[in-house]
Parts: structure tokens; C-alpha cells; sequence
């Protein structure tokens, strides 16, 4: 069997001491002030020897593993690809990788991830947690293992969590849609126990009675997530043909917004000429629509920056439980009437 090649044997090569190819190595030597000549020797003899480095060896002195644990609920959305990219990319600045578990929004699959990620020996966790994880999340905080929940939070629970606020944004599409001279609007939205959820439909109501508009509940729709589509269709046929029928929808995700716009586009009913819509994320299939739709960004580049950075703090054991919520973005299309 081949002998690997260790530190040592790059310090010989080139006549240098073994820490300061250690430090060039682990990604310290701007810290260490190592000229960019000497700290590209290193990294050149590393590569001609082949080196590999002894990743157990190096857990066992540093007590880190250099990982951390995603847990997301769908890896296929649109929101967890992005989120995700841009943990990897902020991760991968001070060395770790992250190792990614698909809760598929199953409770006992998220409680499986968090055993699996643990026993892995993780140096920390960042979970987009699955509906009614109040228990899994507080097994965590009792293995005190550090992590942070993004988009999802429990109010019942205290944790360290990166999101929006959604109220606020809710709130803002319902007055966006009343400075448009809309009055009927209707509401699509889960029926769920969610908390970032049930703000939006907080936000919705709250907007329309500061108005001094009625909070009319048959333009309230609310959603099976497990039959989304044969729910969306029923409250849309329901809502265009009301009497008076609503003049907008405003869709609490970009899920129920595209199976919305679908419906919409297979009755032949025109936005926003017979009807406006809004929605509070974007979608790839909104491209689809004729007419470019309107709808809150959400910050993910950010969330995710910010959730590692906030993942690092508390593993170094800095600071008290922080919740930190990032601004949307309203990218205005013509789907609520905007001028061309």
C-alpha cells in the first residue's frame, strides 16, 4: 500500500516548516500574512504529491468536523434550490461543506435527518422545518447542538431563526392591490397550522380592516396541500363567479399561484383584463403566463449568507438567541394593471 503524504514531506520539499504549510493549507495564510509566491508553492508541491489530508485525524484535534447539516422540505423548489446555492457558497468561504437531507415535509422523515446528521457529528444544523416539528426542534436545543431554523419558525419555541416577515408583506400586497383601485380581493392560501403561513393570512386581514373593508370569508380560500390542485380550481371557479365576482387574487405561494394561473389560462379568462393577480413569490412557470405577473421576491442569496453567518456565531458560542428578518422585494409585472 502506497505510504500517504503527510505535511512533513511538503515542508521538506521545500524547505519550509510544517505550520506554515499547515496554515496555508487550512486556508490561514492571509491570516498568517504568507506571501501569495510562497503560499502558491505550497498549494502546487500539495497537488504534485498528491496529497489528501487526514480529515479524522484533523476532527479528532479540532473537535469539528467541518460540516453542517441542511435539512430542506422539497430539494426540487424553487426557494430551496436558491437557498441552498447560496448556504454551499457561504459555507464553502470558511471551508465547510454541507451535507443536505430532503424532509419532504414528513415529520418523521425530518426526525430521522436530525438523528442521521447528528450522529454524523455535524458541527451545526440549518433546517427549513416540516409543520408541527415543535418537539424535534426542541430535542435539538436539549442535545445542544447549535442550529438555525430559516423561512419556518415556532413562536412556542425560542430559537435563532432567518426569515421575512411575512404579516408585513402580506399586509403590503393587500394595500399594493387597494392603491390599484381593487376592493374585492380574494385570498388563496393552505389550510395549515404553519405560523409563517397563518401571518399571511394575518397580514391579508388586517390590511382590508385598516381599509374599513370587510374581511368577507368567501374570498378566503383556503387550500389541502395534498389536493392543491382539485382545491385551486374549485376556489377559482368559485371566486370568477361570484356575484359581484372578486377583481383580484392574491396567492399566498408561488404553488398556488401557478396552479391558479393554469386554471386561469385553460377558462380563457384574461389577466389583468377580467381579473388581477399577485403573488407573494416568484415562480420559472410565471414565464409561461402572457402577461408578466407580479409578485414579492423573496431575499434568498441573503437568507442563506446570513444563516450560515448566524450558524457560525452560535457555534462559537457568541450572542443571544437572534431573530433576524430580511426585506422583499415587490417586482412589479402588469398582471395587477400596471401601466406597459
Amino acid at each position: 500500500m502506497k505510504k500517504s503524504v503527510s505535511l512533513k514531506d511538503i515542508a521538506n520539499q521545500l524547505g519550509v516548516s510544517t505550520s506554515l504549510v499547515s496554515y496555508v493549507l487550512n486556508g490561514h495564510a492571509k491570516k498568517k500574512r504568507v506571501s501569495d509566491g510562497i503560499a502558491k508553492k505550497i498549494f502546487s508541491t500539495a497537488e504534485r504529491l498528491n496529497y489528501r489530508p487526514n480529515q479524522i485525524a484533523k476532527s479528532l484535534k479540532t473537535k469539528k468536523t467541518q460540516t453542517i447539516g441542511l435539512i430542506v422540505q422539497e430539494i426540487h423548489y424553487r426557494y430551496t434550490t436558491g437557498i441552498t446555492r447560496a448556504i454551499e457558497t457561504q459555507a464553502k468561504k470558511s471551508h465547510y461543506t454541507v451535507i443536505i437531507g430532503n424532509s419532504h415535509e414528513d415529520l418523521s422523515t425530518l426526525k430521522e435527518l436530525i438523528h442521521v446528521l447528528i450522529n454524523r457529528q455535524v458541527d451545526g444544523l440549518i433546517i427549513v422545518a416540516a409543520e408541527n416539528a415543535e418537539a424535534e426542534i426542541e430535542y435539538i436545543k436539549k442535545q445542544e447542538i447549535p442550529f438555525v431554523l430559516i423561512d419556518r419558525n415556532f413562536p412556542s419555541v425560542e430559537t435563532n431563526f432567518i426569515g421575512i416577515d411575512n404579516f408585513r408583506i402580506a399586509y403590503q400586497a393587500v394595500q399594493y392591490l387597494l392603491a390599484r383601485k381593487y376592493k374585492n380581493i380574494a385570498f388563496i392560501n393552505y389550510n395549515t397550522s404553519f405560523f409563517h403561513l397563518q401571518e399571511r393570512n394575518r397580514g391579508y386581514n388586517q390590511a382590508l380592516k385598516d381599509a374599513g373593508l370587510p374581511v368577507k370569508r368567501s374570498l378566503h380560500k383556503e387550500i389541502r396541500k395534498k389536493h392543491y390542485e382539485q382545491d385551486v380550481n374549485k376556489a377559482m371557479a368559485e371566486l370568477t363567479s361570484g356575484k359581484p365576482a372578486c377583481d383580484a387574487i392574491f396567492f399566498a405561494t408561488d404553488t398556488l399561484a401557478v396552479s391558479g394561473l393554469r386554471n386561469l389560462i385553460q377558462r380563457k379568462i384574461k389577466i389583468p383584463k377580467d381579473i388581477s393577480v399577485l403573488s407573494f413569490d416568484e415562480s420559472d412557470a410565471f414565464a409561461l403566463s402572457e402577461c408578466p405577473i407580479t409578485y414579492f421576491r423573496q431575499p434568498l442569496e441573503a437568507i442563506g449568507a446570513a444563516a450560515v453567518n448566524l450558524l457560525f456565531e452560535v457555534m462559537n458560542g457568541k450572542g443571544e438567541c437572534q431573530q433576524v428578518y430580511l426585506e422583499s422585494t415587490l417586482v412589479k409585472g402588469r398582471s395587477c394593471g400596471e401601466p406597459e
